[in-house]
This record gives C-alpha cells, sequence and structure tokens, in this order.
C-alpha cells in the first residue's frame, strides 16, 4: 500500500505547503512529507542542532542540570508555536521548523558570548546570531552531495531571516509621476546580504503569520522559564513576583486558592497560568486582527505593514514590565555578571588567538583561513567560535592558555 502525504486543512492566509516558493537547488520532494516537514527533520538531524544542548540560554551549562539550555528552550518554544497555529488555522510544521531552528546561531555563552564575538569583528562587519542562524542552514552545514547547507523551503529561510520584522525599509520614490517603493540602503549582515543576493527573501516585507507565532512563543517561553530559573538559582525572591504588574495578580491568585501549597509548586502552577493567559490574548487579539485589516492570503500578512500576530496593548505592557524586571533581577545579578564577564573574556581570547595564529585552527578549518589577521581569517575563526558548546569553548581555552593543559597535550 503507497502512503502519501495530505495537505492539512488551513486557514487560507496559511502557508500552504503546496503553495511553497521552492528550494534554492531543485529536488524531487517525498511522497509522505511536506516540504515544511522535510525542512524540520533536516533541522533535527542536523549538528547544530544537536550543539544546542550545551549551549547558554541564562546559565552556563555546568551550573546545574535542571536549568533551561538553548536545546530545551527551542523545545519549549515549538510546542507553544505549534498549540497557537493550529488554533489559528496555520500551519504548525513551519513554526514548528522555525521555533526548532530560531537558535542555532548563538554562540557559546548566550548573549555574553554574541557581544563578545561581535565586539571582535567589528572591523569586519560584526556578527548577528540571527544572520549566523541563516549561515548554518545555508552554508555550514555539509551533509549533502550536491550542496551546501541544509537547501531548506524559501519559506523557512524567510522565517529565519525576518521573524522579528523587515529588515529593509523601503523609501517612497515619484517616477513619471507615479509612486513606487524603492529598498533603502540597507545595512545587513554579511551572512543576510550574501544569501539574499542569490535567494530573494523579501526582505522589506514582514514573514509569514507561522513565523510571527514563533517569535512570540519565543517570548512567552524565554519570560516564563527565566522566572521559574531566576527563583531555582536564587537570584530572585518568590515575594518579588507579588509586586510584578500582570504576573504579581497571578501569584496572589495561587497562593489564595492553594493556601497549604509549597513554593516549587506555586511557582510552577503560577507559570502555567501565566503562559495560559499570554497565549489566549494572542489567540483573541490576533483574531481581531485578522478581522480588523481584511487578512485573507499569506502574502497580505506580508504587506500588512505590522504584525498580525500580535499581544493585546495591555498584555504588550505587563510584558515589558516582566522583562524590565528580569533584565534588572536575573539577566544583570552581579552572579550572572561574573559568568558574563569570563565567558566574554574565554572568546575574545580565542578569537584573538586563532585570528593571530590561524595555524593552529583544527585541520578542518584551516582550508576557510588565510594569513594572520586578515579578513578572510576572521570569517573563519567566527565561524569556527560560533559553532562551539559552552564546554567545548572552555576546554579549547584551557588547552591554549594553561601551561601544564598544553604540555600534557602535547605529552600525548
Amino acid at each position: 500500500m503507497t502512503h502519501t502525504f495530505r495537505e492539512p486543512s488551513l486557514a487560507s492566509y496559511a502557508c500552504h505547503p503546496s503553495a511553497s516558493k521552492g528550494r534554492l537547488y531543485k529536488e524531487e520532494e517525498s511522497a509522505t512529507r511536506s516540504v515544511f516537514q522535510r525542512d524540520r527533520d533536516r533541522i533535527i538531524h542536523s549538528s547544530a542542532f544537536r550543539r544546542l544542548e550545551y549551549k547558554t540560554q541564562v546559565f552556563v551549562n555546568h551550573e546545574g542540570d535542571h536549568y533551561r539550555t538553548r536545546l530545551t528552550h527551542s523545545l519549549e518554544v515549538s510546542q507553544l508555536a505549534r498549540g497557537l497555529c493550529r488554533s489559528l488555522g496555520l500551519n504548525e510544521d513551519l513554526a514548528e521548523t522555525l521555533a526548532l531552528a530560531h537558535d542555532l546561531g548563538h554562540t557559546p555563552f548566550g548573549h555574553a558570548g554574541e557581544d563578545a564575538l561581535a565586539e571582535c569583528m567589528a572591523g569586519f562587519g560584526g556578527f548577528d546570531h540571527n544572520a549566523h542562524t541563516l549561515r548554518i542552514l545555508t552554508s555550514l552545514e555539509h551533509r549533502y552531495a550536491n550542496f551546501d547547507g541544509l537547501n531548506l523551503t524559501w519559506e523557512t529561510l524567510e522565517g529565519i531571516a525576518k521573524h522579528n520584522g523587515p529588515l529593509i525599509k523601503r523609501n517612497p520614490t515619484s517616477i513619471l509621476g507615479k509612486i513606487i517603493s524603492r529598498p533603502a540602503a540597507p545595512s545587513l549582515p554579511r551572512a543576510l546580504a550574501e544569501y539574499n543576493a542569490k535567494h530573494d527573501l523579501q526582505l522589506s516585507t514582514y514573514a509569514s503569520a507561522e513565523a510571527q507565532v514563533a517569535s512570540l512563543a519565543d517570548d512567552i517561553a524565554y519570560n516564563n522559564h527565566d522566572i521559574d530559573d531566576g527563583l531555582r538559582a536564587g537570584l530572585i525572591k518568590l515575594e518579588q513576583m507579588y509586586e510584578i504588574k500582570g504576573v504579581g495578580a497571578v501569584f496572589h491568585d495561587v497562593r489564595r486558592l492553594y493556601p497549604g501549597i509549597d513554593d516549587t509548586r506555586l511557582t510552577h502552577e503560577a507559570i502555567r497560568r501565566i503562559i495560559n493567559k499570554m497565549i489566549t490574548d494572542v489567540l483573541s487579539q490576533t483574531a481581531q486582527n485578522i478581522k480588523q485589516y481584511g487578512i485573507e492570503t499569506a502574502d497580505d500578512v506580508r504587506k500588512l505593514g505590522k504584525p498580525l500576530v500580535s499581544f493585546s496593548p495591555q498584555m504588550q505592557e505587563a510584558n515589558a514590565t516582566l522583562k524590565a524586571f528580569l533584565f534588572e533581577n536575573v539577566y544583570h545579578h552581579y552572579k550572572v555578571n561574573r559568568m558574563a564577564s569570563k565567558a566574554r573574556r574565554v572568546v575574545k581570547e580565542l578569537f584573538n588567538f586563532y585570528l593571530a595564529e590561524p595555524d593552529c585552527l583544527p585541520t578542518a578549518w584551516r582550508p576557510q583561513a588565510g594569513g594572520p589577521k586578515t579578513a578572510r581569517t576572521a570569517f573563519a575563526v567566527s565561524d569556527f567560535i560560533a559553532g562551539m558548546t559552552d564546554r567545548f569553548a572552555q576546554e579549547d581555552h584551557r588547552r591554549i592558555f594553561d601551561v601544564q593543559a598544553a604540555a600534557g597535550l602535547a605529552a600525548k
């Protein structure tokens, strides 16, 4: 018996697999999987996806087994994104693909590592984790005989590139009395500019509704799990939760409903309810937006000029308040600052070492590098370091800069 893929019933404004703009390199498609399911599977089997297990979310991997990593965060985002898409009639497979891929370009040590690498690359066009995700997916993964990268669909790559909004502003221009729109001179990260030149991702428009769902699911996931991880780490206290606008009311409700509940259960119950409130709000506001703006096609979503998938103004305010609290009390806590300071030193010292002595790069990376302190070498070193896990970066730094470790390695 032959099994064939059946396209799901989707809203008219969803991304339909049969209407995909296709792949850069032509391939025969699967009879049993949609193009977006195939993209998802390619991401799950990639080397970059496996490395997320040992990449920092907030806490460096060795700090504890119960804190989120980039991998567990991505799984949480994908779960939320699928649920939102199911309720809105959107394509769950595309949203899941984007959720699983959205953090592939992060350096070791989270944002501290990215800031350090961006500073090191300032003279060579900088570094941006979102652009590096695209570079991984279109160039750095080497799994196929006929092309570099994973050869994902246009819709997946579009969603990766601009899930946070357009990357090129358009300036109105008059020609023969007719107003047209031209892209303003962009300042795009190198990886984005290079790929877009050969496969136009329409960087002046918004991404699909599925990409917008994945972006909001990312916000919902990390805001709430950073409360959990911050409390677990002792960076914040449960009493502080009661004072946060929007969040505090939920913690009060749980305490009132369950007077004898222990703090751990209280936290999990409150966070579950906060996530549910945010999801309900997104669904309600997005349904209202679809009706208000007369959205009928995926193209309508891209050309709307503003996000279609959104929080209500009230939830946006509450979300911003929560983010501000987390920035001040978790991300900038002195313990996190100490970890971040050490992480920046590790990344900068590794970069400067390999830039000055590219002949010390691993054999597989040597062909990409040029001479010492050249742009070509800087790009190769940046790619190499960005792909490191936390523990690999720490061990590599120890081997290079710890005299005893280096001597032991030479003895072997």
